[in-house]
């Protein structure tokens, strides 16, 4: 329990100096804001006790009417000041967590850039990433929540307290009659609330992406061509309605309980009035203190709810999001020396082993390479021999549990990912469609670099992606969602090998680039990147064996291991992994 306590200091004070560094001119203004709002309220009670006072004296001849205005005047002034302090608090409100968001978002996005890649591959990893994200704003309403407890809320019962017991001790019951039912309140909160966030995460990620499958632009053809959307609406209306269930569930036990402790408010209130009542009576308190803590009694136990119902229950609510946005900026990251690469010296896997998240059986398994400079490698083998778990290791993307990669030179667990990357070009199967221009699309490769049109041309006349300058500009927009147009899946796959070779490179990996175009065109390719890739060290990745006899070597995998390595006429020479694949597929290509 002293655990979770420190814990959620530590939690507070991280978040309120993370906050402060974001937005320090608008967080002082907050807070003097909250304090001259709540201070402005005991003002305004002590003024109707005064206005009261002064009225009966009137009614009694004892004073004049000028006086009685006198106290009118300055109960509307304080009145009307307070609510000037309440509307720029709740602005300030609004207005604090939308100047946050952006830099809370992408402080976000850039620890995600920093993190082992390979935890992108762990189911847990995306559901804390889920939950991270919706804690980005609750971090600065955490903050706003806590300071409005502190400087407003704090403040009043303090005050009122002070006020309270100076008119008469026993009066200071009322703040006790309004504190008890509003703690037991938040106490049941906390109960029901604390796990409903980690139970949610995973499903919300799941009905996104049943809702993409039905309305997402890459998703819904297929969904509707298959007759599939019955069956993804029920998964989609199932899960959501979990979502939905486990929240209500809570929210109507909270509310029961609401009521059960309204209940015992209400009867809080009758007790503060009776004793209110027999002080006025006994002549402890004048008239105008009665009706000034009369009329208080109602905002008194109003402000205790919103201590425990707003202050510390949105503080409560939102903690265990801001915590996982704080457990992801924790994780630790992918750190190591600056270094340059040197190709000469080639690429080296020494006994290498990789085991995804969450996985029984490793994908790669004591697996030794050792690539030359300007070497080119073929790597072949059936859907999840670790074709491209290798090229990930290889390239620096995910370190090895076991032994070593040196790519140039540099050891990949010691050397910053930025180092490794920077000769390194790859083409994966999966490749992006960037909703921007054509130019762009094939740049972005290479932002560093300055924009060369005529390179850009070169290497998309290289790859034969075929587009017309007048018909299709190279500032057209590759999006039939921001008013462009959209390419055809052989063109896309085409721009984005263009978008590869664009990338000034010393080592280039080519992983099923070609997976969309057929089989003889596909070697067409291949020889035109061999003719490219000259004298650079290279990786094609495959299980379509046209372009493998195309390079130096072949490596076979199954297994997670290399079980042959050769060229394809030595491959071919004896009965193996390789040539069972090439008789297979011979009648693909022209012999």
């Amino acid at each position: 329990m002293n655990s979770r306590r420190v814990s959620f200091v530590k939690i507070a004070i991280r978040a309120l100096k993370m906050q402060f560094k974001l937005t320090p001119i608008l967080l002082i203004i907050f807070t003097l804001v909250a304090f001259l709002e709540a201070f402005g309220l005991i003002i305004r009670i002590k003024a109707i006790q005064d206005l009261f006072d002064i009225v009966t004296k009137a009614s009694f001849g004892q004073i004049g009417f000028d006086n009685c205005l006198k106290s009118l005047l300055i109960m509307m002034v304080v009145t009307f000041i307070q609510q000037i302090m309440n509307g720029i608090k709740f602005f300030l409100w609004e207005m604090i967590p939308e100047k946050s968001e952006r830099e809370n978002r992408c402080l976000l996005f850039r620890k995600l850039q920093k993190i082992y890649a390979e935890q992108f591959e762990n189911p847990s990893f995306l559901d804390n990433v889920n939950k991270a994200s919706e804690g980005i704003v609750p971090l600065t309403t955490t903050c706003l929540f806590i300071i409005n407890l502190f400087f407003f809320s704090g403040t009043y019962v303090v005050f009122m307290g002070m006020y309270l017991f100076n008119l008469e001790p026993i009066l200071l019951f009322t703040i006790l009659i309004a504190f008890v039912p509003a703690i037991a309140a938040q106490i049941f909160r906390v109960k029901f609330f604390s796990h409903l966030e980690d139970k949610n995460a995973p499903l919300r990620r799941e009905y996104e992406y049943y809702k993409s499958t039905l309305c997402g632009r890459k998703d819904y053809k297929e969904t509707r061509i298959l007759g599939a959307f019955s069956f993804f609406y029920k998964l989609f209306r199932d899960t959501l309605f979990l979502f939905t269930y486990q929240q209500w569930r809570v929210e109507r036990k909270v509310t029961v309980m609401g009521l059960f402790l309204n209940i015992i408010s209400f009867v809080g209130m009758g007790i503060s009035t009776y004793l209110l009542f027999l002080s006025t009576l006994d002549g402890n308190i004048s008239v105008g203190a009665f009706a000034a803590v009369f009329s208080a009694l109602g905002q008194i136990f109003d402000i205790m709810q919103s201590v425990f119902r707003w202050d510390a229950n949105g503080i409560t609510r939102e903690v265990g999001k801001v915590t996982n946005f704080f457990r992801i900026l924790d994780l630790h990251e992918r750190v190591g020396n600056s270094g340059v690469s040197d190709f000469s010296k080639g690429i080296v896997a020494e006994h290498i082993s990789f085991t995804y998240p969450g996985g029984v059986h490793p994908a790669l398994n004591d697996v030794a390479l050792t690539i030359q400079a300007g070497e080119t490698i073929a790597v072949v083998g059936e859907n999840g021999s670790g074709k491209s778990t290798l090229t990930r290791l290889l390239t620096g993307i995910y370190i090895p549990q076991k032994g070593k990669v040196v790519v140039g030179g540099l050891d990949i667990s010691l050397t910053s990912s930025s180092s490794i990357y920077n000769n390194i070009s790859a083409i994966f199967q999966e490749y992006q469609r960037y909703k921007m221009t054509l130019m762009d699309n094939v740049t972005i490769s290479d932002t560093k670099a300055k924009c060369d049109v005529s390179k850009v041309k070169k290497v998309l006349n290289d790859v034969d992606f075929q587009f017309n300058y007048n018909s299709i500009p190279l500032d057209t927009m590759l999006s039939p969602e921001f008013d462009g147009i959209d390419l055809s899946g052989g063109q896309w796959q085409r721009l984005a090998i263009a978008r590869g070779l664009y990338r000034t490179n010393k080592f280039i990996i080519l992983d099923e680039p070609t997976a969309s175009i057929d089989p003889l065109e596909e070697n067409e390719i291949f020889t035109q990147f061999k003719n490219l890739i000259k004298g650079k060290c290279a990786i094609i990745v495959t299980h379509r064996l046209g372009a493998a006899k195309l390079a130096n070597r072949i490596i076979v995998m199954d297994a997670g291991k290399i079980v042959d390595i050769g060229t394809h006429d030595e491959l071919l020479s004896h009965s193996g992994k390789y040539s069972e694949m090439w008789s297979t597929q011979a009648k693909w290509y022209k012999m």
